[in-house]
């Protein structure tokens, strides 16, 4: 190994054992709160029904196609950064992918995520989040925001962001045939705030 890429290695083993000692802290999550760390800073969500609604939706389309093992909900994944340890509403994991030693999954393995809005949490999503997810290169990052009726499908992650956004209302099909997940969202019965 480079000097280099030892520093590396040891920032990434200080980042995942503070985020574990952070999460540690945190535990049990307070029942009804969604919690997540993103760049160091501690959220608390609470979870509503529109917000669940949308996360069943999309968990179940992407079920008609993928196995159940590889669809996540609220699960712990590292992502690079300063200490990101998202609880992406979904998250769809490649076939055939493993766990770490510690029981997590890898970022390296992430196909898909979507985040629904919540209003406290919002510039997370738009910003540092997406930012983490395009530099940890998952290939399709969907957006779905109940207050504006909108998804925003973000592809083709490049250098910290991605090179191609969709604007997409409720009510509207999201083609990501093109894409690894290979198949059409369909948006219809999504609510809205």
């Amino acid at each position: 190994m480079t000097v280099l890429e030892d520093r590396i290695a040891m920032a990434e083993y200080d980042n995942e054992s503070m985020l574990d000692e952070m999460f540690d802290r945190l535990e049990p999550d307070p029942e009804g709160y969604k919690v997540e760390i993103v760049e160091g800073t501690v959220y608390m969500s609470p979870q509503r029904d529109t917000h669940w609604e949308i996360t069943l939706d999309i968990i179940l389309q992407l079920g008609s196609k993928y196995r159940r093992q590889q669809l996540k909900s609220d699960v712990r994944i590292d992502y690079p950064g300063r200490l990101n340890g998202f609880a992406t509403d979904v998250t769809l994991i490649r076939e055939g992918a493993v766990k770490t030693e510690k029981g997590r999954w890898r970022h390296e393995d992430v196909e898909f995520v979507a985040e629904v809005i919540s209003k406290g949490t919002a510039a997370n999503d738009y910003g540092p989040k997406k930012a983490a997810y395009a530099t940890a290169e998952v290939p399709v990052y969907v957006i779905a925001d109940p207050y504006k009726g909108m998804c925003y499908v973000y592809t083709q992650p490049k250098e910290g962001d991605y090179i191609t956004r969709t604007k997409v209302e409720f009510g509207t099909d999201i083609d990501l045939t093109g894409t690894v997940v290979d198949l059409v969202l369909k948006t219809d019965g999504f609510p809205r705030d």
